[in-house]
């Protein structure tokens, strides 16, 4: 429905057989013109859809082409029968023009054609994004993000979430990747910070006694981009609860993203509970922690059995297999192909396997290296099967199960193993609270470094760090990470503990985060809380490989603004007003 004006009475995808008769006006963009002799054919598009129109009198088209925008007077009328077009909902009617005026002019040579820009080179399709985003399909991705947004909200008010806007300048702190840093004009050589998130903010609204808080939150991160991570700015629903626990933010998550992802999808989704897969189950079995769990392939890991065994690249290492049911019948050209993969992208010095035939006897490249006392133990903890295949993978420990996880990709994608009618759902939980930086060699936080550790103050003091766990959650749905949350470590004196371990001082703390340090002095509460991802939710929903096109005005793969010119250079003067020098690259 719309407001009838000067332009329009209705919009274009709404004419109907209802309308046949009436004299009525619709403006939008001209997609197409058929010129067929004595009459000509006009495509107008709008927001809601296409309607035909029919032009008599050539010189209303005389100042007309493609993408200008115009507004149309004229008669709705039915169509010839031979001319119905199925595929449109106005596909039945036609308007005959009585009047046509343009809006706005369009040059007649394009950039690219609206209709398939998507096969465009991306930075022209950026540099001209307005005109992009007219593509339907571009369009409706858009359109679907705001519904999602919509529904998230309404959905999270309903479980007593108050939505609360954060500060976007806000001070630098240490929490993972690079800040983007703005100069102050009033306080010479001092910096604010886009916020990489809202995560010491929420913070304080817990131990300023909000309940349950939540917002459509922007960080900012400078990272490089990959195909599901937009460099600069990315969008979270970003929650919090007081006097929570770790299984509390679990279930409203669940419940969130299941519905969320039942009403935007026709495939099978995953229904709370969703698995809950602690961190080391997670690298053994997947060899990864954002596990794809459409791919039935599972990873065990028989090390102990090849110590036994003569076969020297094994001996020593982390040895991992990954049994598939019915590979050995695959042609010779599928494992050339495999270990092609495994040596040339994966630099592994080989990909080892046995195929097991009818009568359980084992062939293939390893098989003379398996005692024969070793090959029950082997069937047995494999679980192999006539006509399987169970492949290698050697090295030490970390890489092992690294490389085992990308081999298992692999072949579930090779072998058409993915289930694409599914979204599958789970959490990682019990992640490591450290681990040692190989460039140091010093403990470092793994991920949130204000997570609360597993045993509290007594796993801090008595524990080998690299065996303490933080209650750390991550939420994972088809090998994508849409989400990372941990339940806060709110007791100053752990975190000052915490901290220490990681090289900080107490007077360090005490100064980068001044705010946390002195409000958890004022009784603050239990809390936890998470952060889903808004842009891969919606990429995956819409099924999309590149998370830019469910964003509106991203920007390139190398971060830059490419319709506005962003970055870009400034004038001496608002240099010296904020009191920077631009050095020259040597």
């Amino acid at each position: 429905m719309i407001c009838s004006n000067e332009y329009r009475t209705h919009l274009c995808g709404e004419v109907t057989e209802n309308d046949i008769g009436k004299e009525i006006r619709v403006a939008g963009w001209v997609e197409n013109i058929r010129d067929h002799g004595g009459v000509k054919f006009v495509d107008l598009r709008d927001q809601n859809g296409i309607v035909q129109v029919v032009v008599y009198d050539d010189s209303l088209l005389d100042p007309v082409n493609k993408e200008c925008s115009v507004t149309v007077s004229g008669t709705v009328v039915l169509r010839d029968p031979e001319t119905i077009n199925e595929k449109i909902a106005t596909g039945t009617v036609e308007i005959k023009a009585s009047s046509l005026k343009v809006l706005g002019k369009a040059p007649s040579a394009l950039p690219f054609e609206v209709v398939s820009s998507t096969d465009t080179k991306e930075d022209v399709r950026l540099k001209y994004r307005f005109l992009d985003l007219r593509n339907p399909k571009v369009h409706n991705n858009i359109l679907f993000r705001s519904q999602v947004i919509t529904f998230l909200r309404q959905k999270m008010t309903d479980l007593g979430f108050v939505d609360i806007q954060t500060p976007i300048l806000s001070a630098s702190s240490p929490e993972g990747a690079r800040d983007y840093l703005i100069p102050s004009r009033k306080h010479h050589g001092k910096f604010y910070a886009l916020p990489q998130a809202p995560q010491i903010f929420k913070q304080l609204l817990m131990v300023s006694g909000f309940d349950r808080y939540f917002q459509i939150a922007p960080c900012f991160r400078d990272e490089d981009a990959r195909a599901d991570r937009s460099p600069g700015e990315f969008y979270q629903l970003d929650f919090e609860m007081a006097f929570a626990t770790q299984e509390d933010v679990l279930r409203v998550a669940e419940e969130v993203l299941a519905e969320t992802f039942l009403k935007f999808s026709n495939k099978e989704v995953t229904r709370p509970p969703f698995p809950r897969i602690p961190y080391a189950e997670a690298m053994l079995r997947y060899g990864t922690d954002k596990p794809d769990l459409r791919n039935p392939l599972e990873i065990i890991d028989v090390s102990e059995l090849f110590q036994k065994c003569t076969f020297a690249p094994f001996h020593g290492k982390t040895v991992r297999a990954i049994m598939v049911p019915g590979c050995a019948s695959q042609p010779k050209s599928f494992f050339e192909g495999m270990l092609k993969y495994a040596t040339e992208e994966l630099g592994m010095v080989g990909l080892g396997y046995i195929k097991v035939n009818e009568e359980m006897e084992f062939l293939g490249p390893i098989n003379k290296f398996i005692p024969e006392e070793q090959r029950r133990p082997l069937i047995d903890q494999a679980k192999l099967e006539p006509g399987c295949v169970l492949y290698f993978i050697a090295d030490e420990k970390d890489a092992a199960a690294k490389l085992a996880g990308q081999i298992r990709s692999e072949l579930g994608r090779r072998l058409g193993l993915i289930d694409d009618s599914s979204f599958r759902m789970c959490f990682i939980v019990d992640f490591p609270m450290y681990e040692v930086d190989e460039e140091t060699g010093k403990y470092i936080f793994t991920h949130n470094p204000f997570s609360m550790p597993q045993g509290g103050m007594d796993a801090l003091m008595n524990k080998n760090p690299e065996e303490i766990l933080a209650y750390q959650y991550d939420i994972v749905c088809n090998g994508v990470e849409l989400s990372s949350g941990a339940v806060r470590n709110h007791d100053l004196e752990s975190m000052i503990q915490a901290f220490s371990i990681a090289g900080y001082s107490r007077e360090e703390i005490a100064e980068k985060f001044s705010a946390l340090y002195t409000a958890f002095q004022y009784g603050a509460p239990p809390h936890a809380g998470m952060a889903p991802g808004i842009d891969r939710l919606i990429m995956l929903l819409t099924g999309e490989q590149n998370i830019r096109e469910v964003i509106a005005f991203p920007m390139n793969s190398n971060a830059q603004d490419l319709l506005l010119g962003a970055p870009s250079e400034v004038t001496e003067q608002q240099l010296r007003e904020i009191h920077i020098r631009v050095r020259n690259q040597n």
